[in-house]
């Protein structure tokens, strides 16, 4: 399992854990009470370290004969529920999470046959483990959610490297259909990347097609495994580039067009671009077949339509951005032409700008950094745009605290992407952006940090460029407002956000006490602003930033999240739902109180989540609204707002927390 403890920084954290653990079992053996929570804490830094969990595995016997169980239910692995460990490992204290992985530790062991427990055996083991990890199969994306991130400690992270730990020794032959449905929420939800989701599709494909694994797959399975590796009948068994381009330059012209049905087909079933789709766009542009072309993205009336109207563009937009290493920039580009985006006259000039755009020194080095060196920084930044734009509601924050800018380049990519382009230009091109707060021009450049303290490595191309900037604009927007006897978002958000966003501004809680005033009030505004029935069956036109007080499975209260609210109507359903945008790269999330963030089912465009009216206002913390469309606030019926208080007051709202 692993090197021996060589690593500078993980001897002598070992020595340290070896000699805690020697003074744990002497203290044991004298008082079986005694204290283990400085060897927890030990156990806690090996696990933050590289090797350190193989530390721990190659010392689990060790640890269970001094008796780090105790007398809980860890003391007898076989009763141990996999839906409890979930909770001890992503809900609870550093103590229970820490007990909870060295548990899970011994349990690997026990399944590899290197540790004999009398109380479970290696199939037992093996068992629990499966479902522990198929509980938990979003660590696997890369992202950590709002409550694993602000967990003290390094423990969401020490838990996603637990995770992996495990995966990495087990295999996926017993998670596959985990991991297919897993896959699949993924995709349901439209993310800008993909790269997390494509190597899940590779662990699929190892395990349906590793002889040494022997794992049987479903049709879900094999679409997925077929939309990446042989998404049409020339490259039905993978041949790789260079082969597929031969048989490409071999092909007639019926044989080019089943092509293009396939590889239209499997794009729009999954969300999924193949290399090979991007290399067949190549092919057909260096062989002057363009008009095989919007087949092959498999558009509709609007596409075609967009695709002719701007013809020069969009070709020059393929042999620019699209490569096997930017695939996903087809799918990008097949759905900026539905949603007829250059329909819009300033878009196409600014496309044009960010063709030609001479990128920074500094720019350059940042997307090489993160995204390679097989293609020169500015295509990938190109094809990050054409992603953003066809799909505003899939860019993430990835694991930065950056969800106002996010929500920014959302709104900018659906509303106003030709903004969106100039500060874009800015950024890449001279390294600052510039802004507008109450008549004062506010510059990125040389302005103190936000909450983005280092670059950011896991978002998409436009993301990793803009983020900086409008972090540390946001910040000095803030900072100009900090002696303000209100929340600073009143002022911030339409100077930030653009003009569309409402003056009107509700906060639930005291700006300086934190303590929840006038609850009821503020629900009756939310209703009377949003909610059809009672405020003239006015529908939402423009997006609006709002914040939630965001919570774990417990209900319990993790930290303020910004989100967009897009639209509130009927589900097919007819159920009263708000539909919002969570730039948190997974928007199914459960919240506790039997709320369930849903993302498809209920009505939800591609990118939404959606609730119920009521569990949503019961996590709103601020909105902004119309002042001069305000509905009818006494029509609101007191009943429903009777629910959402009695759901928020035990969960966020809770007095103890309120004020945390």
């Amino acid at each position: 399992m692993g090197q021996p403890e060589k690593s500078s920084a993980l001897a002598p954290a070992v020595m340290q854990f070896d000699a805690a653990l020697a003074d744990f079992a002497r203290a044991r053996r004298i008082d079986p009470k005694a204290s283990s929570l400085s060897l927890l804490e030990r156990a806690r830094i090996l696990m933050t370290l590289p090797g350190g969990f193989d530390a721990l595995y190659r010392r689990v016997k060790g640890l269970e004969s001094a008796g780090i169980f105790g007398t809980s239910d860890w003391a007898q692995p076989a009763i141990l529920q996999p839906a409890l460990a979930k909770k001890s490992l992503r809900e609870a204290s550093a103590v229970t999470t820490v007990v909870e992985a060295i548990s899970e530790i011994r349990l690997l062991a026990v399944t590899r046959g290197d540790y004999f427990h009398p109380g479970i055996s290696s199939e037992q083991a093996r068992h629990f483990l499966t479902q522990v990890l198929a509980l938990n199969l979003d660590l696997q994306s890369g992202q950590l959610t709002e409550a694993d991130r602000e967990r003290p400690k390094e423990l969401g992270v020490i838990v996603q490297q637990l995770y992996h730990y495990l995966i990495a020794h087990l295999g996926y032959e017993s998670l596959l259909d985990s991991l297919v449905a897993e896959v699949w929420r993924l995709l349901e939800q439209g993310p800008v990347q993909v790269d997390s989701i494509c190597d899940m599709i590779g662990q699929i494909a190892r395990c349906l097609y590793d002889p040494t694994l022997r794992a049987s797959g479903t049709d879900d399975a094999t679409r997925l495994v077929r939309a990446l590796f042989a998404p049409s009948p020339g490259c039905v068994e993978d041949p790789g580039l260079e082969v597929y381009r031969q048989r490409l330059a071999g092909m007639g012209k019926n044989e080019l067009g089943e092509e293009a049905i396939h590889f239209a087909r499997s794009m729009h079933d999954t969300g999924l671009a193949s290399p090979y789709h991007a290399e067949m766009l190549r092919y057909l542009r260096a062989s002057g077949r363009d008009y095989l072309i919007p087949e092959v993205l498999g558009l509709t009336m609007t596409g075609v339509d967009d695709f002719y109207c701007y013809n020069q563009l969009i070709l020059t937009l393929i042999d620019e951005a699209v490569f096997p290493e930017t695939c996903q920039a087809v799918h990008g580009l097949t759905l900026m032409l539905e949603r007829g985006s250059l329909f819009t006259p300033p878009l196409a000039q600014a496309l044009w700008r960010q063709i030609k755009l001479v990128l920074s020194p500094e720019t350059d080095a940042s997307l090489r950094e993160v995204f390679g060196s097989a293609l020169p920084p500015r295509v990938f930044l190109l094809a990050g745009v054409i992603n953003l734009l066809g799909q505003p509601l899939g860019v993430g924050q990835g694991n930065n605290p950056s969800c106002q800018s996010a929500i920014g380049l959302s709104m900018w990519a659906a509303n106003e992407a030709d903004y969106l382009l100039q500060v874009l230009a800015w950024a890449a091109r001279d390294n600052e952006v510039l802004g507008r707060f109450e008549g004062w021009e506010v510059s990125s450049k040389d302005l103190e940090l936000g909450l983005v303290k280092e670059p950011p490595v896991d978002v998409d191309p436009v993301s990793l460029i803009l983020i900086p900037h409008l972090d540390r604009i946001y910040a000095e927007m803030w900072r100009r407002c900090e002696d303000r006897s209100d929340d600073a978002h009143r002022w911030i958000n339409p100077e930030f956000y653009g003009w569309w966003v409402n003056h009107g501004f509700r906060v639930v809680a005291d700006v300086e006490t934190g303590e929840v005033t006038d609850y009821e009030g503020f629900l009756r505004y939310f209703y009377a602003s949003y909610h059809p029935f009672y405020n003239g069956n006015m529908p939402l036109i423009h997006p609006q930033p709002a914040g939630i007080a965001v919570t774990d499975s417990a209900a319990r209260y993790v930290g303020r999240h910004a989100i967009t609210i897009q639209r509130v109507a009927l589900s097919p359903s007819h159920e009263m739902r708000v539909y919002f945008f969570n730039p948190n790269n997974d928007s199914g999330q459960d919240w506790g109180q039997d709320i369930l963030c849903s993302t498809r089912g209920h009505g939800e465009i591609r990118g939404e989540a959606s609730l119920p009216i009521a569990e949503f206002a019961s996590r709103l913390y601020a909105f902004h609204y119309d002042t001069l469309e305000l509905g009818d606030l006494e029509a609101v019926p007191q009943d429903e707002i009777d629910q959402v208080m009695e759901l928020g007051w035990n969960s966020w709202a809770a007095p103890a927390e309120s004020t945390a």
